[in-house]
């Protein structure tokens, strides 16, 4: 039997963490596609509800998207009815966005399809493997939590 092709690329840590994330963002994508959201979609939809009401402008740094982008995604939000904006409280100038009860409510269940999703991915290690798997991904990935 051959063997398969780039076997030097393919046994990089590297090379190995980007085709578990392609496959882990696949699996979060579709689960969250079943629920009617995209993943910017739904990463700004959480940030609202961590922050709000937050400024449009807080919004895109806290996220990293480009403020167009935002306004975009947030249109989309309002368009379904899962975001409001108002005049910021702390600036009337600037608009502050919230979101509404069905914004609470898909935000829910689509926090609950990631997660089922990524069990799906890590669903080979058993509950030992994925904690000390997780600690060693924050560790290079040089983040806490």
């Amino acid at each position: 039997m051959a063997e398969a092709p780039l076997p030097a690329i393919r046994s990089l840590p590297s090379w190995l963490l980007g085709r578990a994330a392609a496959r882990g963002r696949a699996l979060v994508a579709d689960a969250l596609a079943a629920e009617g959201l995209r993943m910017w979609h739904h990463v700004v939809l959480s940030a609202v509800r961590d922050l709000a009401p937050v400024a449009q402008a807080d919004l895109g740094r806290g996220v990293g998207l480009d403020p167009k982008d935002v306004v975009g995604i947030l249109n989309d939000l309002q368009s379904a009815g899962l975001v409001e904006r108002a005049p910021d409280p702390r600036d009337r100038r600037k608009n502050a966005v919230s979101l509404t009860d069905e914004g609470a409510r898909l935000l829910l269940r689509c926090e609950k399809a990631a997660r089922e999703a990524n069990d799906a991915l890590l669903a080979p290690l058993s509950a030992a493997e994925r904690e000390q798997f997780l600690g060693l991904l924050r560790r290079i990935s040089g983040t806490q939590g």
